[in-house]
């Protein structure tokens, strides 16, 4: 039977969500309509405080803002392009520094507000175009401090800086610049990685939860099957007695015959492993496990299960879990990875352990993040194919069954544990089975 048309079993890389604009137009152009809000309001209580500057050019100015939104407004592109993100955010710095050369340069109380473009590009925009732009920012700010024209009180006094207050401004917007879009960039990289991994853990457990609920198809199409390949199989013999005297036909009913027999007997087998899979909501510990390593069984080191006498809830999210976590071990171990359990005070405790080179002391801390890097920088075995996402993917769903984990070395290798609470895990295999779950159309 042709493989149905799931997501591959591999990790789901995050090139797999789709591609989102880098930053919405509109909230660029409502970013804007604030800051003109905020650039007006300035004006007029340093007015009516008597403050003295270069009226016309700063309004000049806030009408080049003021312009530029209504023109993003009356042709508002499909999408936003990065670059086009750049150009809108470089518009927004050279204007606020114009505006602060103006009105005092270091000395306008407002002048950290040069900060917020290059911020909002650190959030939205890769780590080339950022630094782009908050080049551009500092060289920007460095220039207005040269050449700004001074505020004056209503007395006509000049408002100025000291000299060293002044470099101490300039130096902390220098600072803010770094610190603000490196702490922004940081933040949003690490907020992606975390939602384009949760992406691939809701699209792999998805994909168990279908091959669970196809094993009732399976079972059902079985069942429904079995009495007319068995009517097939009837006719096809009675045929084939008839016909001794037509020997090409009686070759044909004797292949049609042989084939209905083949499947019956695929169907049965299927059947089998359907009812298994949509009936089987509690199964033995060890049935669990030996589930959770089949697949990695032939790759080299050896899987030895020993596990306690326990029914446990056999859902497809542990047993993935549990599969991600096999493989890894598998994945760096030199001769045997071991899988025990241990009952006692109420847990459910299952060990992984390999006799790999471990885990590096740098990354324990941070085993379990999304796109980790492998343990000595690539994999022992043949045919790995890790993304990092493997011990996230686990981590998440056991964390979900009320699971606690740890990561330790040890074992000679690296040792996991997964700790259940009996009542959180255990499960009555001679309870009622409840309903089926229901099948999409």
């Amino acid at each position: 039977m042709a493989d149905p048309p799931f997501p591959p079993s591999g990790p789901i890389g995050p090139q797999d969500p789709p591609e989102a604009e880098p930053i919405r137009m509109r909230t660029l152009v409502l970013l804007r309509w604030f800051a003109i809000a905020g650039q007006l309001a300035a004006v007029i209580v340093a007015r009516i405080m008597g403050i003295g500057f270069a009226l016309e050019p700063v309004l000049a100015l806030i009408a080049a803002a003021i312009a530029m939104n209504l023109w993003q407004v009356v042709s508002p592109p499909r999408r936003t392009s990065a670059r086009g993100a750049v150009v809108q955010l470089t518009f927004d710095v050279i204007q606020i520094s114009a505006l602060m050369a103006l009105t005092g340069g270091l000395a306008n109380p407002f002048a950290l507000l040069v900060l917020a473009p290059v911020t909002v590009a650190a959030t939205s925009l890769d780590a080339r175009e950022t630094v782009a732009l908050g080049v551009a920012t500092v060289a920007l700010i460095s220039i207005t401090a040269l050449i700004a024209l001074p505020l004056h009180g209503a007395d006509g006094q000049e408002l100025t800086l000291a000299p060293t207050l002044a470099l101490g401004h300039w130096t902390a917007l220098m600072i803010g610049v770094v610190f603000f879009a490196g702490y922004a960039h940081r933040v949003t990289a690490e907020l992606q990685a975390t939602s384009n991994a949760l992406f691939a853990t809701q699209m792999a457990l998805a994909r168990e939860q279908r091959l669970q609920h196809l094993g009732g198809v399976v079972a059902a199409a079985a069942h429904e099957m079995g009495t007319p390949l068995a009517t097939i199989k009837l006719i096809a013999a009675e045929l084939a007695d008839e016909l001794d005297d037509r020997p090409d036909l009686q070759a044909d009913a004797i292949a049609l015959r042989d084939s209905a027999v083949r499947c019956a007997q695929i169907l049965r087998s299927m059947g089998r492993a359907g009812k298994d899979d949509l009936h089987l909501r509690a199964a033995p510990l060890r049935a669990v496990l030996e589930d959770a390593a089949e697949p990695h069984a032939g790759r080299g080191p050896a899987v030895r299960i020993q596990a306690d006498s326990l029914d446990i809830r056999r859902d497809p999210a542990i047993i993935h879990a549990l599969r991600n976590l096999i493989q890894n071990a598998v994945d760096f171990a030199a001769s045997e990875v071991v899988v025990e359990s241990q009952i006692g005070n109420g847990w459910l405790c299952v060990t992984i352990r390999d006799d790999g080179p471990g885990y590096p002391a740098a990354l324990l801390s941070r085993i379990g993040d999304p796109y980790l890097t492998s343990r000595r920088g690539g994999a022992q075995r043949e045919g790995y194919e890790g993304m990092g996402l493997g011990l996230f993917i686990a981590k998440t769903l056991l964390e979900r069954s009320g699971a606690r984990l740890g990561f330790a070395n040890g074992g000679p290798g690296a040792v996991v544990t997964v700790r259940w609470p009996l009542d959180r895990i255990a499960a009555d295999a001679r309870a009622p089975l409840g309903d089926n779950p229901a099948q999409d159309a």
